[in-house]
């Protein structure tokens, strides 16, 4: 069993970032990425304060606009549209949840798809699954959500075969369910999704040469869903009593897993790091 070390690959893409983020700006242009936040959300703060230091640390240009809970649905989206316009930026990201009142399907519709840089826009995600080739979805610099082209990542860098193997993905969500069945595809795998309302799921895991267990219940995946030498990719992020959890069993499973990821430690550095990847993207395409 080897454990795919997250942290390591991470800093191995951050340091190759900056060094391309560096040339950009002998060439006289400076990456930017804004970020909106609205409301309160603890878990929020921490995270877009973690891509703020990342920003810093690769010389990317930080802009942080934090907007109180009472924001109003219009506000959010008159200052999407500001940000559109404004040549220093070059990615826009609006940190989800928002508050209630205020939809976000709507918000991220009025991102402009050259700014989309973390690929949830509906354009973003028709390209995605219009592209039939992972090789296509790089030529034409596609935004891709940044936490399952993590996973795709980590699984290259370890030389893990994607083309020909069953790949399961627990969980549909347009974060990360669904755009990483469709990386999955694009790689020449054969998908299944599991979610809530599939039966027998364990029976499905264990058909798995490839396992992404993303469906928010900690420790869910355990070691009798698990085949024999598969790779186990944990995206979940559970805050317990005892600490941070994933949706895999992590010390049962390893005993069976030919790769599995770690939490903390595993998927969770590679989200910041493809959004990086994404706007020094964004900066060099347009």
């Amino acid at each position: 069993m080897q454990i795919i070390d997250g942290k390591k690959i991470s800093a191995e893409i951050r340091a190759e970032l900056k060094a391309k983020v560096s040339k950009l700006k002998e060439k006289g242009t400076e990456p930017g990425l804004a970020a909106i936040l609205v409301g309160d959300d603890p878990a929020s703060h921490v995270y877009v304060a973690s891509k703020i230091k990342a920003c810093e640390a690769l010389g990317i240009k930080s802009f942080h606009h934090k907007l109180p809970s009472s924001t109003k649905e219009e506000e959010v989206l008159e200052l999407i549209c500001v940000l559109n316009n404004d040549s220093r930026v070059n990615g826009i990201l609006l940190q989800l949840p928002l508050p209630l009142g205020i939809n976000p399907d709507r918000c991220l519709e009025e991102i402009s798809p050259e700014k989309d840089v973390d690929g949830l826009t509906p354009i973003s995600m028709g390209r995605l699954f219009s592209l039939k080739r992972f090789e296509e979805i790089e030529k034409n610099k596609l935004f891709v959500p940044c936490t399952p082209l993590g996973v795709i990542f980590l699984l290259k860098k370890y030389n893990i075969p994607i083309e020909g193997k069953n790949a399961v993905v627990l969980g549909r969500s347009n974060l990360v369910g669904k755009p990483l069945a469709m990386l999955f595809l694009s790689n020449n795998a054969t998908v299944t999704m599991a979610h809530s309302q599939t039966r027998d799921v364990p029976e499905i895991c264990r058909k798995a040469d490839i396992l992404v267990a993303a469906i928010g219940q900690p420790q869910f995946v355990k070691k009798e869903f698990v085949k024999e030498g598969a790779a186990v990719i944990d995206v979940g992020i559970n805050r317990e009593d005892s600490g941070l959890s994933g949706d895999v069993d992590f010390d049962s499973v390893k005993e069976v897993a030919g790769f599995i990821t770690p939490v903390p430690g595993g998927v969770g550095p590679m989200t910041i790091t493809m959004l990086m990847h994404n706007t020094v993207l964004a900066s060099i395409k347009y």
